[in-house]
């Protein structure tokens, strides 16, 4: 397991995985975030994502937390929907448990 130290939320230590991974994960259904601003942010960046992801194939680092606690995966978003964010391979990752999208 590769931990990574983030300060990018109250947790101090991610779990980077594959892509992969993510469809043997399980995602409780309470939103992550607490204010507005963090949320409309969060959509903001996921859907800028989406657009590099198709025009460039750019990666980002997409910081989210399912049962268990934090993880971080690095890939293209390939789409957003209402509620999902769509990967390669039509991995989904819920929006909702999303915590914040870097840009390399």
């Amino acid at each position: 397991m590769n931990t990574i130290t983030s300060t990018s939320t109250s947790t101090n230590k991610a779990e980077l995985i594959q892509k992969e991974s993510i469809s043997k994960l399980t995602f409780p259904h309470s939103e992550i975030l607490t204010s507005t601003e963090n949320i409309l942010r969060r959509r903001i960046d996921l859907n800028r994502a989406a657009t590099l992801g198709n025009r460039s194939k750019s990666k980002v680092r997409i910081f989210f937390e399912d049962e268990v606690g934090l993880k971080i995966v690095e890939t293209t978003i390939w789409a957003v929907t209402e509620k999902m964010t769509v990967l390669k391979s039509s991995t989904l990752i819920p929006i909702n448990r999303i915590s914040k999208v870097n840009f390399h």
